[in-house]
This record gives structure tokens, C-alpha cells and sequence, in this order.
């Protein structure tokens, strides 16, 4: 507990040292709470589980990354999701923002493109008691358009662009929260809110770095 504890006082004073480019002093009891409940070192290899409290990002294998927690408890705070919500992730990694949802939305659908990720985090849910996450091996470009439309969307790779698609299987008044540039240049978190009529409200939230989202069908979409 105390390594949890220490993981939240980072991300209280990481928080409050952001919260001139974010507009939060503070994050929601309830994703500090939900951040509280997840045994995050069940989602990083053995031999990172010493680190796994650390407020920094870990490797996963297959070039792959799990966020650090400010940044975790940052998007989901952005997206605000209900009890009542049905969440899209896109990116399921080891699955700890998925899990992290599930204490905070109904249900959580997450899709993966690396199909040994999707698979471990699948049974990983399983062993954990995650009841409530639905996963699923495809493009995230894509989505998951056969349970949309969804109160939430959150990316946790960085796109060139914000996917069409994604945006398309939002309901009116809901939010997506993206890391948007390409790897190794300058990447920005940005919020979509959608809107009933009109265009859409994008809000920039602060400079980050994540790994590319993997784009299977690259041919037909780059130019």
C-alpha cells in the first residue's frame, strides 16, 4: 500500500504543478480512487514490478509502453466517465487504463493491435475479476463500430491525425481524449468534445510523448 500511496502523492503534486496548462488544481475522488484500487504492478513484467509505482512510463514489450500514472489519471479525469458510460479505448497494452475505466464506467471496450498484447490482457482482465472490459484485436483507426456509439473515446498511442472514424462513433456531448503528432516530434494531448450541431470543440491540453498508434492499414490512408 505504501508504494500506492506514494504513486498518488506524485500525482497530486504533478497535477498541481500542470495545472496552469491543464486548468486542474486537482483530479475527481473518483479517478483517484479508481488509481488507488489497481494493482499496477500486475500490468508491467516481473522484473519492472519494482518500478512499477514509479510516476514514469515502462516498457511492455513489442515496442510497446505503459503510461505513467499522472498521465493515466490525467486522460481519464479529461474524459469523465459515468457509471453509466460505455468507454472505447484504443490501445490496450498491458491493460491497466483499461482497468482503471472499468472502476469508473459500465463497460469498457479496448481494442489492441498486437494480438499477443491483446490476448495476455484479456486473461490478465480474467485473473483480475475485470468483468466488465471487453477486448478485441484490431486497427484502433478502425474503432469497435459494432458497439458504438460510445460516451467516451481515449487513445493511448499517438496518431498523425484524430481518426474520422472515432469521432464518428462518439455520441453527441461526448469526449475524446488524444495524443495527436508523430514519434519523435512534438505530440500534443488534445480533448474533442462533440458536438449536437456545428463543429466540434478541440481543446489542447499540454505537450506529451507516446509511442505511434499502429496504423495496419497504412497504404490506403497515407498519401
Amino acid at each position: 500500500m505504501k508504494n500506492i500511496h506514494r504513486m498518488l502523492e506524485d500525482i497530486k503534486q504533478e497535477t498541481l504543478s500542470t495545472a496552469f496548462l491543464t486548468g486542474r488544481k486537482a483530479l475527481s475522488p473518483e479517478v483517484m480512487a479508481a488509481m488507488g484500487k489497481v494493482p499496477r504492478e500486475q500490468f508491467v513484467a516481473p522484473e519492472m514490478e519494482p518500478m512499477a509505482f514509479d510516476n514514469g512510463p515502462l516498457p511492455i514489450g513489442y515496442g510497446q509502453t505503459i503510461s505513467q500514472p499522472f498521465i493515466v489519471a490525467l486522460m481519464t479525469d479529461l474524459l469523465g466517465a459515468k457509471r453509466t458510460d460505455r468507454i472505447l479505448e484504443i490501445g490496450t497494452g498491458s491493460g491497466y487504463q483499461s482497468a482503471i475505466l472499468s472502476f469508473l464506467a459500465e463497460q469498457v471496450y479496448t481494442v489492441e493491435v498486437i494480438e499477443d498484447l491483446s490476448v495476455e490482457a484479456a486473461a490478465r482482465f480474467e485473473k483480475l475479476g475485470y468483468r466488465n472490459i471487453h477486448v478485441k484485436t484490431g486497427n484502433g483507426y478502425d474503432g469497435w463500430p459494432e458497439e458504438a456509439p460510445y460516451d467516451g473515446v481515449i487513445v493511448t498511442a499517438a496518431a498523425p491525425y484524430i481518426p474520422e472514424p472515432l469521432i464518428g462513433q462518439l455520441k453527441a456531448g461526448g469526449r475524446l481524449v488524444i495524443p495527436v503528432g508523430r514519434p519523435f516530434e512534438h505530440q500534443e494531448l488534445i480533448m474533442v468534445e462533440k458536438q449536437e450541431h456545428g463543429a466540434n470543440k478541440l481543446s489542447k491540453i499540454l505537450d506529451v510523448a507516446f509511442v505511434p498508434l499502429v496504423d495496419q492499414d497504412h497504404s490506403k490512408r497515407w498519401h
